[in-house]
């Protein structure tokens, strides 16, 4: 019993020895709303597939007091994006612009399965073309005609 009981509080000190420090609640809620709304529309530069606002890394930790920072410096949304791509490429935006650099990006999907079809088209036609059936030459037809006119077939 003695045994469980250690374990249980060594495995209790374990656990809370890996605890996070909890983050500060903001000082102004709109700040910290416009931060959130701003941060869901941006990717994080470490994790790519979680947005900035819901990565716990380093890194999106400072581009949110960045963000806020930027927020208190009166500057609308559209500046802070743009910021942040100057610094960060086009990479940092989860909806990435439709312009001459992205045009692979947004138009690749659509080429592919546009060459997709193309192929398969293709390889339907040449499929129905080769099934066509061959006329029988004279001595396949006439072993064909005494094979239907056997009565043992028939019976």
């Amino acid at each position: 019993m003695k045994l469980w009981l250690t374990l249980f509080l060594a495995l209790q000190f374990a656990v809370s020895a890996y605890a996070a420090e909890a983050v500060p609640l903001a000082e102004d809620p709109a700040v910290e709303q416009r931060m959130i709304a701003i941060t869901e529309e941006l990717r994080c530069l470490v994790c790519q597939n979680e947005s900035l606002a819901a990565s716990r890394a380093e890194l999106a930790q400072d581009l949110r007091r960045e963000v806020r920072e930027l927020i208190k410096a009166h500057k609308s949304d559209a500046e802070i994006r743009s910021y942040l791509v100057e610094r960060y490429g086009d990479f940092v935006l989860y909806r990435p612009t439709f312009k001459p650099l992205n045009y692979l990006l947004w138009l690749g999907p659509f080429a592919l399965l546009l060459g997709a079809l193309v192929v398969l088209l293709r390889l339907v036609r040449r499929n129905q073309r080769s099934a066509a059936p061959t006329p029988l030459d004279p001595a396949q037809r006439k072993k064909a005609q005494a094979l239907l006119q056997d009565p043992e077939l028939h019976s």
